[in-house]
């Protein structure tokens, strides 16, 4: 079960710094660009397979310490990016914590076969019905 916002804001943590690229003089003196810490371990909400899960489907994501890092810098907003980042975190563990269900093998009905043989059988009477006759 994935987390709501409200639960994952009490365990995450912010950090703020200037963004680059576009913004003009904004860029160089506002702090726009956020990037989200997640600590997966320290996680209330998680049950020890899916930590499990997380830790090994996100290994290149996560630091040394094992924190999942998130960053946006892509508006000029502060606030903006902090909601860009939650909605990037609650992508990451959608699909990290997805799991693909078991294909069932099914097997093709006799009626199919039986029918498909004898479309075979009227394919090849037919064929053999245009050839000369032999003289044995």
């Amino acid at each position: 079960m994935l987390p709501n916002k409200e639960e994952l804001l009490k365990v995450v943590t912010f950090k703020t710094s200037r963004s680059g690229g576009k913004g003009g003089q904004n860029v160089n003196k506002v702090s726009s660009k956020v990037e989200l810490l997640l600590h997966i371990e320290n996680t209330p909400f998680f049950t020890d397979e899916q930590r499990a899960l997380l830790k090994e489907r996100m290994a290149h994501r996560l630091d040394q310490e094992g924190y999942l890092h998130v960053v946006s810098q892509e508006d000029r907003s502060q606030l903006m990016n902090k909601e860009r980042t939650l909605l990037k975190l609650m992508a990451l563990l959608k699909s990290a914590l997805h799991v693909q269900k078991v294909r069932k093998p099914s097997k093709t009905p006799k009626s199919v076969i039986r029918k498909r043989m004898e479309d075979k059988r009227a394919v090849s009477a037919r064929k053999t019905s245009r050839k000369r006759p032999q003289l044995d």
